[in-house]
């Protein structure tokens, strides 16, 4: 009994604390212009998890949490798969955030953690090896259906903890980070290979890829704007047929241009989708990143950006160090920053920090109709 009656007042102090927390945070809204969001909830793949996949069972389960991933920041690995930090970790320092939002299974199992963070910080869902699709790497994935259910869960929390308006005021102001699509492409293309299509064929199998993506990604920021969010933070998919893992398929090293295209293809819709959402959705505000054309622009040119090798991974073994996964045996390579890739698919922590910026409040090319700063600051 005297166990239960302290666990009750620890609850009841957390409800006042949070409670208080986000009083002050209402109050000081009224002010200043460039005060952080009120949390950062995160969906995606690797490129955003921050180790959501080191809790899932499974030989298959991607993960990064060995050497030499995490070797320069924070010196161990953390899930991320990077040297350090990644674009999720960059985007929510950019915000004004200390750090970005944790994994949301390393706090799932206590309401105690889950609800304090999510209401103060906000959570990771983003899962290496997800995909819009459920097929997508199954298994071996938390999918973004998955993803939204757990925000879901998540909130049902929150609501009973400090009320529904003051969770529903406070999702609005938060920003939903969303990067996902590029395991899609490469499953697809995959089996597009495995069955042999042809050109006519192909044509139409990527036409059926998209309008089933697409309605997914759609339907998905419906669901969550019902729940409350408002500000969509999105990235596009990026120059999937370039990384070191495509690349060394090919013996001069080139870039897929199929796959490439295929990415191009869905970002390509992916504008007017957001921009018929904003139109029709009450109070939905979006910036939408080029991560396609960044990368585009940062591989034609990879000198004015400090780069000294875009086309290999630095951890890694083989050709290109693309032909096996960053592991505690691989070859390292020793300028870091000079490489735009960490692994054979994943940028390095320099690579994901130039990209938060680019996003954040860099040329205007790389982000529309506003750019993520807008997106934060806007009311």
């Amino acid at each position: 009994m005297a166990m239960e009656g302290r666990r009750r007042r620890l609850v009841l102090c957390l409800v006042i604390s949070v409670q208080t927390m986000l009083l002050v945070s209402v109050v000081a809204g009224g002010g200043g212009a460039h005060r952080p969001p009120a949390a950062m909830y995160v969906f995606g793949d690797s490129t955003l998890d921050v180790g959501n996949n080191n809790y899932l069972a499974g030989a298959g389960v991607p993960r990064a949490n060995r050497p030499y991933y995490g070797v320069d920041f924070p010196g161990f690995p953390t899930g991320r798969f990077s040297n350090g930090g990644n674009t999720a970790d960059f985007i929510a320092k950019s915000m004004g955030f200390v750090s970005s939002p944790p994994p949301y299974l390393s706090v799932a199992n206590s309401s105690l953690l889950l609800v304090p963070t999510a209401l103060t910080t906000g959570v990771s869902y983003a899962s290496a090896d997800a995909g819009i699709l459920d097929s997508t790497n199954a298994g071996k994935c938390i999918p973004l259906s998955t993803q939204v259910q757990y925000f879901s869960a998540t909130k049902t929390k929150m609501v009973a903890t400090v009320g529904a308006a003051a969770v529903n005021k406070l999702l609005a102001d938060s920003i939903i980070l969303m990067g996902i699509a590029s395991n899609d492409m490469f499953v697809f293309a995959a089996a597009e290979q495995s069955r042999n299509r042809s050109a006519a064929e192909q044509q139409t199998d990527a036409a059926a890829l998209y309008a089933d993506l697409l309605s997914i990604y759609s339907a998905t920021i419906t669901e969550l704007h019902s729940m409350g969010a408002r500000k969509f933070a999105i990235i596009n998919v990026g120059l999937v047929g370039c990384v070191p893992a495509v690349r060394v398929l090919d013996a001069a090293g080139a870039c897929a241009d199929g796959l490439n295209q295929l990415a191009a293809g869905f970002d390509d819709a992916l504008g007017p989708l957001l921009a018929g959402l904003a139109a029709r959705v009450p109070g939905l505000v979006y910036s939408l990143a080029d991560s396609f054309r960044l990368t585009q622009n940062t591989f034609a040119d990879p000198g004015a950006s400090g780069y000294t090798d875009i086309t290999g991974a630095c951890c890694g073994s083989g050709r290109l160090l693309a032909e096996a996964d960053c592991l505690p045996n691989s070859t390292v390579c020793t300028d870091h920053d000079g490489h735009v890739f960490w692994d054979r698919y994943h940028p390095a922590q320099r690579a994901c920090l130039l990209t938060a910026q680019a996003f954040y409040d860099g040329p205007a090319q790389y982000t529309s109709p506003i750019n993520f700063m807008q997106l934060a600051q806007s009311s």
